[in-house]
């Protein structure tokens, strides 16, 4: 049996691990465009130098010895036959293959602006290759504009500012994190960057960039009119998956990304996907647990995804922690949201018909363990008789012989 996995990021490595400890004697074969293992999530740790290449590597040091691993480092898959089973790269080799794990991420979308794609002053926030491009534009540029105010647009604006370079932020979105928190909780974070010198631009886009005569921008051009002076853009706002390799192949794939299961498994027996490709967004946990269950299910051990909640984003910037979990902004017709708001802390929790369905914690995260026995108990938080917020876990030692569980 011959294992190939495409992409050496979070599903891909830890997909490797799996394999090798559910068969101790099949061929691994890793094949990634990278050169190196890290974590694309603390990629602004190494922009601001709090961190080497060798301190994001999330991988134990002998990686290739100890998981028996062939590593094709610096290749990427241009194309596949699923006939014979073989994927093609992009130095002309072929390699065959018994069971495919596809985690080949996803790339920076640049958007449609007016003259963006021509800059020359313009970049993603993905690879090292980014960081170190913005290791040096942070020398000398005094107006970066971050497109995009997601986690992976906070995460550059923090690590520009722990190089003392004051960004601007643009986000169509009315608030920042707009997929994490509400707008309560975003505004928090809004009001912290804007005593570190952060500007904010919020529910406009960027809709044109000015260039000068040798490509660079000179001045972006706002949604609403406004003009803001700019010597470079770092696109944050958004990603495609690396599925065009897949093109004219027949592996389903959706104007998301790559099409798979709760298995892993593709429309192809053979083939199965994990992590960003999907063009979902899965954070850095569910994408581990990808890998590892396409991964048990391509060694013939069943397993599922089986997580009750696909977004979990926990976080802290300049010294405000939070987490959220679910749809924070649920508006759906029958949610209930309780809320608990002190001077250091915001809680709440959005409920429909018993069920959990999202919640934020800002600034005290101590409930976060009560709110995960919430979830895991399954239980109906409608029927819980004391405030929500006032349950401690003396409350879960109670049950019926039934094993049911009460609150009394």
């Amino acid at each position: 049996m011959r294992y190939v996995v495409l992409g050496s990021s979070a599903a891909g490595i830890n997909g490797v691990r799996e394999l090798r400890k559910l068969d101790k004697d099949s061929e691994i074969v890793l094949i990634s465009k990278d050169r190196a293992i890290y974590s694309r999530c603390i990629l602004h740790q190494y922009l601001s130098g709090q961190r080497t290449l060798g301190k994001l590597n999330f991988a134990e040091k002998d990686f290739e010895t100890l998981y028996q691993v062939r590593w094709m480092k610096g290749r990427e898959c241009v194309g596949l036959d699923r006939e014979r089973r073989l994927v093609f790269l992009d130095d002309g080799r072929e390699v065959s293959y018994d069971k495919l794990l596809i985690a080949t991420g996803s790339h920076t979308f640049v958007p449609p602006v007016k003259n963006l794609k021509e800059a020359k002053n313009v970049v993603g926030f993905r690879n090292i290759e980014d960081m170190d491009v913005l290791k040096e534009v942070a020398k000398t540029a005094k107006h970066v504009i971050v497109m995009g105010a997601g986690l992976v647009g906070i995460d550059c604006t923090v690590g520009f500012l722990e190089l003392g370079v004051k960004v601007t932020l643009v986000e169509m979105a009315g608030w920042l994190l707009s997929k994490q928190l509400d707008a309560r909780a975003a505004q928090t974070y809004q009001d912290a960057f804007f005593r570190e010198g952060v500007a904010q631009y919020y529910g406009v886009g960027i809709s044109e960039v000015v260039l000068d005569d040798d490509g660079r921008i000179t001045e972006a051009v706002l949604s609403d009119g406004t003009r803001l002076p700019c010597d470079y853009v770092v696109v944050t706002a958004g990603v495609r998956s690396n599925v065009e390799f897949l093109e004219g192949t027949g592996v389903a794939t959706s104007r998301f990304g790559l099409l798979y299961d709760e298995t892993g498994k593709t429309n192809d027996a053979n083939i199965y996907g994990a992590g960003d490709v999907s063009g979902l967004s899965p954070i850095w946990p569910v994408a581990v647990k990808e890998g590892m269950v396409a991964a048990s299910n391509m060694a013939g051990v069943p397993a599922r995804m089986t997580d009750f909640f696909a977004s979990k984003s926990t976080m802290n910037f300049l010294g405000i922690p939070s987490m959220s979990l679910g749809d924070v902004n649920c508006e759906e017709e029958g949610v209930v949201a309780e809320m608990k708001e002190t001077k250091d802390s915001y809680k709440k929790i959005l409920h429909k018909n018993g069920r959990i369905v999202g919640a934020v914690l800002q600034g005290d995260l101590a409930y976060s363990g009560i709110l995960q026995q919430l979830i895991a108990r399954k239980i109906d938080v409608s029927r819980v008789k004391k405030p929500l917020f006032d349950i401690d876990y003396s409350d879960f030692f109670h049950m019926k012989e039934n094993f049911e569980f009460y609150y009394d």
